[in-house]
């Protein structure tokens, strides 16, 4: 069995910008102040919906040591490391291992359309790179790439790999992951 990140509920945090353009870090540290004292079970930070996919690389690395930082280990902190390119996935989830993570979570790669092989390859070379824990996030609506039930459980055996964010909407799908992988992988419900 592997190690549980979190049990409950874990909040995507959205990334308030000001007026010009710049990451709103007194705001982003009340919402997360916000929501661990209305008892949420750990943060996300620099996820889809933490806009990271239109932050500066430097955007990003400053959010997550700032959520890292401000949340001070009252929660476990997800770092979003998630790219279409795993050089840069690794190369992000490292750091962010460094700044004090306690966990990636890791979108498939979108826009490429990776075969399930691809797919293996690319959680493989992440999961081989850093000393805790990822969470795969399966949203195909959003990326146009979705991770198949063998596919899973193939990278379930990957001590590093220990969850799915599973946001396909498919409780068919959910059924048949839990039968395969069991206590292998935790399974969190995301939002399509």
């Amino acid at each position: 069995m592997k190690n549980t990140i979190f049990t409950g509920a874990g909040i995507a945090i959205i990334t308030p910008f000001n007026a010009d353009g710049s990451i709103n870090y007194d705001e982003l540290g009340r919402i997360i102040d916000d929501q661990i004292e209305k008892g949420t079970d750990a943060i996300i930070i620099c996820g889809t919906t933490g806009e990271s996919a239109t932050m500066t690389d430097d955007e990003h690395r400053d959010c997550i040591k700032f959520a890292v930082k401000h949340v001070n280990g009252r929660v476990p902190v997800i770092a979003g490391a998630g790219s279409n390119d795993t050089r840069y996935a690794v190369e992000l989830s490292k750091e962010a291992e460094s700044f004090g993570a306690d966990a990636l979570l890791h979108v498939t790669p979108y826009y490429n359309k990776a075969t399930q092989k691809g797919l293996i390859a690319h959680f493989t070379a992440v999961a081989d790179a850093v000393n805790i824990p990822i969470i795969l996030y399966n949203v195909p609506s959003r990326t146009g790439c979705g991770l198949e039930v063998d596919t899973v459980k193939e990278l379930a055996k990957h001590k590093n790999i220990a969850a799915i964010k599973e946001a396909s909407g498919n409780i068919s799908y959910v059924a048949k992951l839990a039968a395969a992988c069991g206590d292998d992988i935790d399974i969190y419900r995301g939002q399509r």
